[in-house]
């Protein structure tokens, strides 16, 4: 059995779409899942089973479509696949100058394409790196308020992606290492 994290994207934020995270752990363990937790209430399950991202990401959005009645964009990523994500995070990316964020992509949407797809932003605020599978977004902390990040949050692209701050995505990474 492999390990993964699946990545909701869109529940419990902003007063949307409120489902209890133990709800949804308890989903995962009805479809068969096991060492299945949760972090957070903003969806991120940890969880193990045997497949691959794709058929799991399919398979987890109807399990989770047929029990809350919602459409919720699932991204999994392996052990393995968020600890590259991590090793490949720039250099200052999470420093205490930064506010720093990950930005993971589902397929067909890639990191190249949505990099290029990029609203302008602030320059010598905003930085944008490319990862795998994810963008790594900082923005200077002082000036953080000034940041452009916000214009592709209404881009169609944005709902390919999910997001998470760089504390949630490191922390997720250690709890998949224990």
């Amino acid at each position: 059995m492999t390990s993964f994290v699946a990545l909701l994207r869109g529940i419990n934020v902003g007063g949307h779409n409120l489902i209890a995270m133990s709800d949804v752990a308890t989903s995962f363990r009805a479809a068969g899942f096991t060492k299945v937790s949760t972090y957070g209430q903003s969806g991120n399950v940890l969880f193990a089973a045997d497949g691959v991202g794709i058929e799991l990401e399919n398979s987890i959005q109807d399990i989770l479509h047929d029990r809350f009645g919602l459409p919720i964009l699932v991204l999994i990523r392996s052990h393995q696949e968020l600890t590259a994500t991590v090793a490949q995070a720039p250099t200052n990316h999470g420093s205490d100058q930064l506010r720093s964020d990950v930005f993971f992509l589902k397929l067909p949407l890639t990191a190249e394409a949505a990099f290029a797809g990029l609203p302008e932003l602030r320059e010598g605020v905003d930085s944008v790196a490319i990862g795998p599978g994810a963008l790594y977004f900082s923005r200077v902390a002082a000036l953080a308020t000034t940041t452009r990040i916000q214009r592709l949050y209404a881009m169609p692209m944005f709902q390919q992606m999910t997001v998470r701050t760089w504390s949630v995505t490191t922390r997720l990474m250690k709890l998949l290492d224990t």
